[in-house]
């Protein structure tokens, strides 16, 4: 019998190191054996079922839905909103600091003094949280072309680009473009390419971290909207995480390069963007733990 690692294991079943161990210490996977502190479970291992529901913790999906409708503050659902909607905007060249993010999302105003302010930085802030709630709303729905144009329409809504007559807000990219000097699938051919693209990802059985990268990876390619795409990628990948019990990750604008690195490398290495990912996803593990939610 061949055997693989937890960690190995963890990234196949999209789920926690800790979760697997805790699966092997309890019995609930057949054969695995621990040597030294170290388990080892046989590589055609089966994922344990999950408790029944009714006698399991809320699952992050719940929590997050509970504390938007009540509309709680100072907890994992305000701490998403401002973390990604700040890292995500700022990678793409927002000036808004992450107190000025903060800031607009607890009064819904605009605390700005004594310096020059993009005004689409502002419109695209407040956007930005209107689709974490989209994606919190219909995280359990199936991944579609309607889905995601409905994304880029909200969060492109109110901008400078949306008044300009080639740009297409809501819909795919009338004009070629480039992504770090790098050549994108070309207006024409995008609409067959994401087709392609989402059913071979939605008929898999199962989505592991790997699925999920590898379709963030195949999506930034194609670059189907004119601006806009680096965030409805990373909005697309809150979704399906939290899908699929995942736990999610946030790219913070520090991991930037590395993960710009990763998307470019990942044909010859894919470990350079799934380390950045990894990374990420232990920090908000983090978080996790600070407000004992349960992964």
């Amino acid at each position: 019998m061949e055997y693989t690692s937890v960690a190995k294991m963890a990234e196949k079943w999209g789920i926690s190191e800790r979760s697997v161990r805790n699966y092997c210490a309890t019995g609930r996977i057949a054969d695995a054996k621990l040597i030294g502190k170290t388990w080892y479970l046989p590589t055609d291992a089966k994922k344990p079922e999950r408790a029944n529901k009714k006698n399991s913790t809320p699952s992050l999906l719940q929590i997050l839905r509970k504390e938007k409708a009540a509309k709680v503050s100072g907890g994992i659902y305000h701490k998403i909103q401002i973390e990604l909607t700040y890292n995500s905007n700022h990678i793409e060249g927002s000036r808004l600091t992450h107190d000025q993010t903060r800031y607009i999302f607890e009064t819904n105003t605009v605390g700005i003094e004594n310096e020059a302010v993009n005004v689409d930085d502002i419109i695209e802030t407040a956007n930005h949280f209107r689709c974490i709630d989209m994606i919190i709303d219909g995280a359990t729905g199936a991944l579609t072309e309607k889905f995601i144009k409905e994304l880029h329409s909200t969060l492109k809504t109110g901008t400078g680009d949306s008044r300009k007559d080639w740009f297409a807000v809501g819909e795919y990219k009338k004009l070629p473009n480039e992504v770090g000097g790098n050549e994108t699938v070309l207006p024409e051919n995008v609409a067959d390419e994401m087709q392609k693209l989402l059913a071979n990802y939605n008929a898999l059985p199962t989505k592991t971290l790997g699925d999920v990268v590898a379709f963030h990876v195949a999506f930034e390619r194609i670059h189907p909207f004119q601006d806009g795409n680096g965030r409805v990628g990373r909005l697309i990948l809150l979704k399906e995480c939290l899908k699929n019990n995942i736990v999610p990750f946030i790219i913070e604008d520090n991991l930037k390069l590395f993960y710009y690195r990763g998307l470019k490398e990942w044909d010859h290495e894919k470990g350079f963007l799934m380390d950045t990912c990894l990374t990420a996803q232990d920090r908000f593990k983090k978080y996790l733990e600070y407000f004992r939610i349960e992964y």
